[in-house]
């Protein structure tokens, strides 16, 4: 069964959309059956592997409203092993389309259940907001990844991101462990960029796991999308693609331990 994780943070800009597509490339290199969830209302997901989201009918707006479901939402990429569900700004008028339904929190989650067995990795892009996507999206979700911009404002709203992730568990009973914390944007030769991986660290503590894989700041992983294509594939040697191998790297150590535990 597919390990389902959300790809969180209510700040825009610091590599949410990257992180979902090139992980998620970087692991089906690897021979991991992969598909990508598209929750934002933006499609930036939905391009970066080239498709052109307003000319795809079956949405995930679709799925989420029961015009389609999401077995009929799977779109094949290029890349072998890689699926994905697309978006389009239809998307935007669905939290208000939602919240008049009964259990809208589970909608998302019960829409998945048909394609679970399907994969080994499910990502889901979420909006760049605490609405009730993002909350379908948490209690569809296994676990999360959180990316963090190395910036002077890195950790600011990490706490209401934090209480947002709570209050799904305590209240919805639909627990979200973080997977991970990504440092993004990341230039080592900076003190502001060692400062910021030092207070991330300190932030979290012991208590959650910081990615030892750093995104750095790569002119590649901006061009990339503009060619509907994964770093990665569109070149593979350069340092942001080579870091989201390592993370995927990381991923797989990580989960691996964890099943041997």
């Amino acid at each position: 069964m597919a390990e389902i994780i959300a790809i969180l943070n209510q700040k825009g800009g610091c590599g949410k959309t990257t992180t979902a597509v090139n992980l998620a490339a970087a692991l089906a290199l690897y021979g991991k059956q992969v598909l990508v969830i598209d929750m934002d209302p933006q499609g930036n997901a939905t391009t970066g592997f080239g498709v052109e989201k307003n000319e795809i009918t079956n949405t995930i707006y679709s799925v989420l409203t029961g015009a389609s479901t999401i077995d009929d939402a799977v779109i094949d990429t290029d890349i072998p092993g890689l699926d994905v569900v697309a978006s389009n700004i239809a998307l935007s008028g669905a939290e208000i389309e939602l919240s008049k339904e009964v259990g809208y929190h589970t909608i998302l989650e019960l829409a998945m259940e048909t394609i679970t067995d399907e994969y080994d990795y499910i990502f889901i892009d979420v909006p760049p907001s605490l609405g009730i996507l993002t909350i379908n999206c948490l209690v569809a979700a296994d676990s999360v990844i959180i990316p963090i911009q190395a910036e002077f404002y890195a950790l600011e709203g990490m706490a209401d991101l934090l209480e947002a992730i709570q209050l799904v568990e305590t209240r919805l009973k639909s627990p979200s462990p973080i997977k991970g914390i990504l440092l993004t944007l990341y230039d080592s030769r900076t003190r502001l960029g060692r400062d910021v991986y030092s207070n991330v660290k300190e932030y979290f503590g012991a208590s959650e796991h910081v990615f030892k894989t750093t995104i750095p700041r790569n002119i590649t992983l901006a061009e990339a999308p503009s060619h509907g294509k994964p770093c990665i594939i569109y070149d593979e040697e350069s340092s942001g693609s080579q870091a989201y191998i390592n993370l995927a790297k990381e991923l797989i150590r990580l989960d691996e331990s964890e099943d041997n535990k």
